[in-house]
């Protein structure tokens, strides 16, 4: 949302004046005070909402009492209108921090003190560590920083992050924003970020308020003529409960995130951001939210104006509250809500609920309470941190991925290797580095910086931008890999290809990339280095299958320090350990998959979407990534062999075996009579580096009937270990038969089959059967 220009058509008016009015009140945010109750203002310090020892739903309850319709009205907005009789200065709700404090949204600034913050690789690397320690450590650092923005009078304390989104499909824009294809992985990549984030402080207390977005089903931008403010994603209940809100209910129920915010789509025929099942009665009502749900910006306005979905602006408005919505991003409801009242079509009550949602959450973050509390002391000297710019470098280290090491090219050798060619359009780049939604990063390292403190580097672009539209810098290039000891071409993706609303239209490298490629390898006297930034995968067959090619690493987008960690992984300083959170697709997969079909399932001549439910050739498998170093699986002890359900466990005579599915609901088990079942996981380093390793545990459920099922296998657990060369370390996972050895059938339900459920662990297969005890 933007105020220049901003205007709002209804029907053949042009509502421009209040529109004004609310961007004047935003543009004096950062006069605002940092905290209402202060205890210089003898009007407020004695009344019941600034009393810091009354409980926190008294204090909302009193606020709320004391203000007038037309001002709880304005604060129903992002750009919340101050109350100066109440001692209330405005607040602007708008921040994000999806990898490191960003000034996209309004609530952010950088400047005098905060020149910028530490900028993390951008969330698909980060998801391919599968490192959750680091996911929860990063969320830490940024919310130091952000409350030390805070305490700065730069930034708010709301922050809508993180994107949870599937990424269903490799060539949606915002791909790069999302843990990546796995549910599971989504899940705890947003519970570990959210804690982080919020804090674990005692009392229901808040560091920042997180936001998990954008809920539910969204995953298309702008592609074949379809944008995301038109989508009707036509989603079965099946696919809802398995795949889309999988990460959403994790970050509520795990993650105790603070906020959820709605999409522009629709779901089924209705827009997320008015539809009362998905808001009211699911986040609310069965994940219990604490917290308030938020609108990305301006969906009522699109449901509105370009959906048409009602008749008039204050139906809209009406229908939004109802629904559950709390908070509008853009300024509709502060338009519309109060005539909505005066028709009856909403009660002052109800956005007396919507403002409690929002003001508990202001109370919890301490913003009615004066300048206290632990976060206090956080200023400039705890933004850019060297411990934060070294967590930065050692998250890139763990997200890049090795796919190809052909006679262990990599790493390069500091006594023969001494001169490098670097070449191409992402070989000195800096922004590209951080992605989206980023900020003003502390300082960078290109890869030829990075490469350069290694060996003698000799650059060359060979191409103006990653579009790639002539060759006239290839023979410069050619020539520089004729001189070098080895070359390492640094291509790929930027923001300009792959962003917000602008998906790609297939998944080869663009224009004439994969040209300037082939020919530099063909012209290299050394080893050839193919190192891809991007964020969605991409079809590179011709280099996977190019003997010339010795090595490829994908870097995603790799954060303020992205470039040093990749001349430290090419020259050994760092070993590789990255696994590819999704699957990398031939081109000729996205020629047989409209965009706009959202079925997770193959069926007919549709293949089906992510390894889950997709069987067909792939360039790179999700979960592969290499090592320069070797490991081996075993099982340290005996697990169990076999489950016996008995009846007199079943909490309900509705869970009695399904003849026909031959499966019991999970929802009338009684899981904790099941009996956990431990995986002890041995993991030797049999090579001669010491390495990070990423244990995945998939269930392949057994084929006994359930209707729809269509699953190859899914992920049911993964675990981050370090082991020395020559060492080994044992890994426990537990295998919960409710949790984990569920399926979804058709109906959405989750039932647990009967039969031989198969564990892989690598290379390791072990069975248990699951059977009735009658």
């Amino acid at each position: 949302m933007s105020c220049n220009n901003k205007s709002l058509l209804i029907g053949n008016k042009v509502v421009v004046i209040l529109v004004f009015f609310l961007c004047l009140v935003h543009s004096s945010e950062s006069l605002r005070p940092l905290f209402a109750c202060d205890p210089a203002n003898g009007l407020t310090r004695t009344l019941r909402f600034c009393r810091v020892n009354v409980p926190i739903h008294v204090r909302v309850q009193d606020l709320i009492g004391r203000l007038t319709l037309q001002e709880k009205i304005r604060n129903l907005v992002n750009n919340a209108a101050a109350v100066p009789r109440l001692g209330i200065g405005g607040y602007e709700w708008w921040s994000e921090a999806l990898h490191g404090v960003s000034d996209v949204g309004p609530g952010s600034k950088f400047g005098g003190a905060f020149p910028g913050a530490t900028s993390f690789p951008q969330v698909i690397t980060t998801a391919a560590s599968f490192n959750q320690s680091l996911w929860e450590e990063i969320g830490r650092v940024v919310s130091d920083e952000a409350r030390a923005m805070y305490n700065g009078g730069v930034a708010g304390l709301t922050y809508w992050s993180p994107n949870v989104n599937i990424l269903r499909d490799p060539r949606w824009g915002r791909g790069q924003e999302t843990p990546g294809e796995d549910p599971i992985v989504a899940a705890k990549y947003a519970a570990s970020y959210v804690r982080g984030l919020q804090g674990t402080a005692a009392g229901n207390r808040l560091k920042v308020a997180a936001c998990c977005k954008h809920y539910t089903a969204y995953d298309l931008d702008n592609w074949n003529g379809v944008d995301r403010f038109h989508f009707n994603a036509k989603v079965t209940q099946q696919d809802l409960e398995d795949t889309y809100n999988v990460p959403f209910k994790s970050c509520v129920y795990e993650g105790k995130v603070a906020s959820v915010m709605c999409s522009y789509n629709q779901v089924n025929g209705k827009p997320t951001c008015a539809d009362e099942n998905l808001l009211k009665n699911t986040i609310r009502g069965q994940w219990r939210l604490n917290g308030y749900i938020v609108s990305d910006c301006d969906s009522v306005d699109v449901f509105f104006n370009q959906q048409h979905y009602t008749s008039t602006p204050e139906e809209a408005a009406a229908a939004s509250i109802k629904a559950g919505l709390d908070l509008d991003c853009g300024p509709f409801l502060a338009i519309f809500t109060e005539g909505a009242v005066k028709k009856g079509l909403l009660t002052e009550n109800d956005i007396n609920l919507a403002l409690a949602n929002t003001l508990t959450v202001q109370m919890r973050l301490g913003m009615f309470d004066g300048n206290l509390g632990p976060y206090a002391n956080l200023g400039p000297r705890d933004v850019c941190s060297l411990a934060h710019k070294h967590l930065a470098l050692e998250a890139a280290h763990q997200g890049i991925v090795l796919l190809k090491n052909s006679g262990r090219s990599l790493p390069l050798s500091l006594r023969r290797h001494r001169t490098v060619a670097v070449i191409g359009p992402n070989s000195d780049v800096t922004e590209t580095m951080i992605g989206n939604y980023a900020g003003k990063a502390c300082a960078y390292t290109t890869p030829l910086q990075g490469i350069s403190r290694y060996a003698r580097t000799l650059h060359q672009a060979g191409c103006a931008g990653v579009a790639c539209k002539g060759n006239q810098g290839f023979a410069a290039a050619e020539a520089a890999a004729r001189e070098a000891d080895a070359t390492v071409l640094v291509m790929g993706l930027d923001q300009s290809i792959e962003a917000e609303t602008r998906d790609r239209t297939g998944l080869l490298l663009p224009g004439y990339q994969q040209d300037l490629v082939t020919r530099v390898a063909q012209a290299s006297r050394g080893p050839v280095i193919l190192v891809l930034m991007s964020g969605g995968p991409i079809d590179v067959t011709f280099a996977k299958n190019d003997p010339r090619v010795a090595a490829i690493i994908w870097a995603g987008y790799p954060g303020q320090a992205g470039g040093a960690a990749i001349g430290n992984i090419i020259f050994g300083a760092a070993n590789p350990g990255g696994k590819l959170p999704m699957t990398w697709y031939p081109q000729d997969y996205v020629a047989k998959v409209p965009m706009t079909v959202m079925a997770m399932r193959a069926s007919g001549n549709y293949p089906g979407r992510t390894y889950r439910f997709y069987k067909g050739p792939v360039v790179f498998p999700f979960g592969f990534g290499l090592s320069y170093t070797t490991f081996t699986h075993s099982l340290a002890k005996s697990p169990l062999a076999q489950l016996s359900v008995s009846l007199s466990n079943l909490n309900s005579a509705n869970a009695i075996l399904n003849s026909t599915s031959h499966s019991i609901k999970v929802s009338h088990t009684n899981c904790n009579s099941f009996p956990k079942m431990p995986l002890h996981v041995e993991v030797s380093n049999t090579g001669e580096y010491d390495g990070t390793h990423t244990v995945f545990v998939f269930a392949e459920p057994p084929k006994n009937g359930i209707k729809g099922l269509g699953v190859n296998k899914q992920l049911i657990a993964f675990e981050k270990v370090h082991v020395m060369a020559g060492a080994k370390q044992t890994v426990r996972v537990d295998v919960d038969a409710c949790k984990h050895l569920g399926v979804v059938d058709e109906y959405g339900k989750r039932r647990i089959p009967m039969g031989e459920h198969k564990l892989h662990i690598g290379d390791l297969k072990h069975t248990i059967l699951v059977q009735p005890q009658l």
